[in-house]
């Protein structure tokens, strides 16, 4: 009996399942298409490491299944290698990212065919390389032309360690989401591209989506709706008011004001437009040059101590009667709402936190649940929007719901015309402009004579030259501005003498459309085919990182939306119809990061142990979108079970199977089949050990047995079970044979154990027949029969909720 070593025989089927191009779907003629697809990598360090790995099987596993299923899958592959992260890997080992990548592009698809995943190799994209830039500037284009591409000087986001500037979303709590460092501000001139145009379209959408929970939540919260008011308050002594933004208008508990150290009122109080007393102004100068100078982590972090100076300056306001201080805090953004918070502290917690620190009266105007009425003094006092409450000592409002109350008081300014309902929204602008060298260049032209001048589409692409000095000056402008072979040309409009926009485009732009290149990777005439994009999008199935919530997935989003507006697609506006989010795998307790340091590298396991071994240890791990530990010791199971399956095939015989046989076959089949949709991988596996220990017991094994469980193991394991198949005799591919059917009749006798709950605790289990599973009225009859069941809902009204053969709740409250 030949041992089991997989280096004999791995490379050897990867490399003809490549020759063969058996995962290579015939574009035009599927008749079944299913695009299967994962978030391509970026290289910017020495290869994958196995928290990569881990996303790229998962997602293997799925598509391979789905082939197995009789559809035609495509699942491509490619590398997103334009961006910061490239371009920095390339300055820490010293080498010209240009050089670098053609090294990368070998090193990454040499470890993506490694780890047996079936890519659509006669289709990758590199979004470096001219023949897919060209396209991305093209979209540029694309949207100057149709009015959502503009320029203008803004106060940016400017990360001091990676010398450029930031989007909104690539900030994380005032840090960079890339190298961690405090960002800061800064005035530069950009370009943008006008998303919150679409703010409201992005949002509805979402309830359409089969989308992960958690990442439907985070672009629900980074797109922030916000239906309120803007109230003005005239400021007393002087023409100048100041607006308000707020969802919760309590004015009779309203005590105060705060600014945004950059709210236009305070550049008027500091150049003396607003008069204050000289010590007032000089405590403003002093406060607001101090706050400008922290970082923003620091500005916004909640668990600081909550700073502010007076301003001097009293605003009216008109509802309650009475004026209020006008003070300037730096936790109020100047981007967010109007820059301007009205303080209401026994309503607000932060108002609650500012008013104690500063000695501010704090109003109770809600008459908490338990009719309490004292005074607020605690934090866990303060009733906020959304709790239940009666307003007092609010004149016209008292004995008004909350929530009745709130929207009365917009009534009666919008009546008096001191306020204006408005929706507001967290979401800016998508700022696409880079100082950085590693990038598309954005194709416009500036002429003194003509303006800003879009780049001819026949002149496309933009090609990026070769520049040696390539490290970001930290200047506010990229490199590409000290080559004046780049830079100076011709205006396309008059002929004189005019300059290239010197920056690049953010690499999420590159990445937001790479899905339609996929489809039209041959054609160099057009970003992608008509009749290729009617067949084959949106994405079926797509999977990647909870990471990229927001930034990939909203822009990819958004740009689909345009793409439709402007007629380059005609039958969807949502680019990916099913998404799931992947778990992380840790190493040493933290998430496995290039910069952290902690990455495992594959190569190293797939040598000692095989491909096959390493896919099924990361599968094992842990539930699929949770994760789990990477441990050394864990991975000689894995190996024990490939080794066994290897060695069952001596205890072949021509037999028929028996009850029991069939029994444990089709109960295997079917909760493997189950699990897939679900991407329930650590499940799947853990029945066919199960199924394995049976079968090891028995003196033979049927054909049928050993060819189904191969079968059910080939999207997990594809290299051992394509030589296994091979080894008896079985036609050429596995991957694409059918999947195994169900035989449920086979299931007869099989008993299924259902957790019952009621208001979701589980009170009883009841055991049902694996052919009755399905038939609700009978499982709900026999669990209301259950004691600890009726206890809790005898005399009550409830809803069921039941998942078959899964769970069975009863809903009362």
């Amino acid at each position: 009996m030949r041992k089991y070593i997989p280096k004999q025989f791995e490379s050897k089927w990867q490399q003809k399942w490549k020759k063969d191009k058996i995962f290579s779907p015939d574009l035009d003629k599927a008749r079944k298409p299913y695009f299967a697809l994962m978030m391509f990598p970026y290289p910017s360090a020495e290869g994958l490491h196995v928290g990569n790995m881990y996303a790229f099987t998962g997602a293997d596993i799925f598509a391979r299944f789905m082939r197995m299923q009789g559809y035609d899958v495509f699942e491509p592959i490619g590398l997103d290698g334009f961006g910061i992260h490239s371009e920095n890997y390339a300055i820490k080992v010293n080498k010209h990212p240009m050089d670098l990548s053609k090294v990368t592009e070998e090193r990454f698809y040499k470890q993506l065919t490694s780890i047996g995943n079936a890519f659509d190799w006669t289709r990758t994209v590199e979004t470096y390389k001219p023949d897919y830039y060209k396209w991305t500037q093209w979209i540029f284009l694309q949207m100057y032309k149709n009015g959502l591409a503009y320029r203008k000087k803004a106060e940016v986001n400017w990360c001091p360690s990676c010398k450029t500037v930031l989007a909104d979303e690539q900030v994380i709590a005032g840090k960079c989401e890339r190298c961690s460092s405090n960002v800061t501000k800064k005035m530069l001139e950009q370009w943008f591209f006008k998303i919150t145009q679409y703010a409201e379209r992005l949002l509805k959408n979402l309830d359409t989506l089969d989308w992960s929970k958690k990442v439907l939540t985070a672009q629900r919260n980074w797109i922030g709706k916000k239906v309120g008011i803007n109230m003005d308050y005239p400021i007393k002594n002087s023409k100048e008011v100041i607006t308000c933004f707020t969802t919760a208008p309590v004015n009779f508990g309203m005590t105060f004001i705060v600014l945004a150290p950059e709210h236009q009122v305070v550049k008027k109080i500091l150049d003396g437009t607003l008069r204050v007393s000289r010590e007032q102004k000089q405590a403003v100068k002093k406060y607001v040059d101090g706050v400008l100078a922290k970082p923003l982590a620091q500005r916004i972090s909640e668990a600081k101590e909550k700073t502010g100076v007076f301003t001097g300056l009293y605003a009216q306001n008109r509802i309650a009667g009475w004026d209020v201080p006008v003070w300037i805090a730096d936790f109020v953004m100047s981007e967010v709402g109007t820059g301007a918070v009205q303080g209401c502290p026994g309503h607000d917690y932060r108002d609650f936190e500012f008013a104690k620190k500063f000695g501010l009266p704090i109003i109770r105007v809600v008459k908490g649940p338990d009719g309490n009425t004292s005074p607020i003094e605690k934090p866990e006092q303060v009733i906020v929007r959304g709790m239940k409450g009666t307003m007092v000592n609010s004149k016209f409002l008292n004995g008004l719901p909350f929530d009745q109350g709130l929207e009365k008081t917009m009534d009666y300014a919008e009546e008096k015309r001191w306020g204006k309902r408005v929706v507001s929204y967290h979401l800016r602008d998508w700022l696409i402009s880079r100082q950085r060298y590693w990038g598309p260049p954005i194709p416009m032209i500036y002429c003194d004579t003509c303006g800003t001048v879009p780049v001819p589409e026949k002149d496309l692409p933009v090609i990026l030259p070769y520049v040696e000095n390539f490290r970001p000056a930290g200047t506010g402008v990229s490199p590409l501005a000290s080559d004046e072979n780049f830079y100076k040309v011709k205006c396309p409009k008059c002929g004189k003498e005019a300059k290239r926009e010197t920056d690049v485009s953010d690499t999420f732009l590159d990445s937001a459309w790479y899905f339609f290149r996929y489809t039209s990777t041959e054609d160099s005439t057009q970003p992608w085919t008509s009749e290729r994009v009617k067949k084959w999008l949106p994405v079926n199935t797509y999977i990647g990182g909870a990471e990229h919530s927001v930034l990939h997935l909203l822009y990819s989003r958004f740009l689909t939306m345009v793409f439709k507006d402007i007629d380059l697609i005609s039958h969807f506006e949502e680019p990916f119809t099913r998404f799931r989010a992947h778990g992380l795998i840790i190493s040493e307790g933290a998430k496995m990061s290039k910069s952290k340091g902690n990455v495992i590298n594959p190569d190293e396991y797939i040598s000692e142990y095989g491909t096959d071994t390493l896919r099924l240890y990361l599968m094992f791990i842990g539930p699929f979108d949770q994760g789990g530990d990477f441990r050394d010791e864990a991975i000689s199971g894995p190996q024990n079970f490939l080794r066994r399956i290897w060695n069952l095939k001596e205890k072949i015989e021509d037999r028929t199977l028996t009850t029991e046989d069939a029994k444990w076959l089709h109960k295997t089949v079917e909760k493997v089949t189950s699990d897939m949709p679900s991407l329930k991988f650590n499940t799947a596996i853990a029945s066919m050990m199960e199924w394995l220990n049976f079968l090891s017991k028995k003196k033979f094994v049927t054909k049928k047995e050993y060819k189904s469980l191969l079968l059910l193991l080939a999207p997990y394991a594809p290299h051992i079970t394509e030589e296994l198949w091979n080894q008896i005799g079985e036609e050429y591919s596995i991957h694409l044979q059918a999947w195994p059917k169900l035989d449920v009749e086979a299931l007869t006798d099989e008993m299924v154990t259902i957790p019952v709950q009621v208001d979701g605790k589980v009170r009883s289990t009841i055991r049902i027949k694996y052919q009755e599973v399905s038939i609700q009225n009978q499982v709900i009859e026999k669990a209301l029969k259950e004691e600890r069941v009726k206890k809790y809902t005898d005399g009550k009204k409830y809803k069921v909720i039941y998942v078959p053969g899964k769970i069975l709740n009863f809903v009362t409250s």
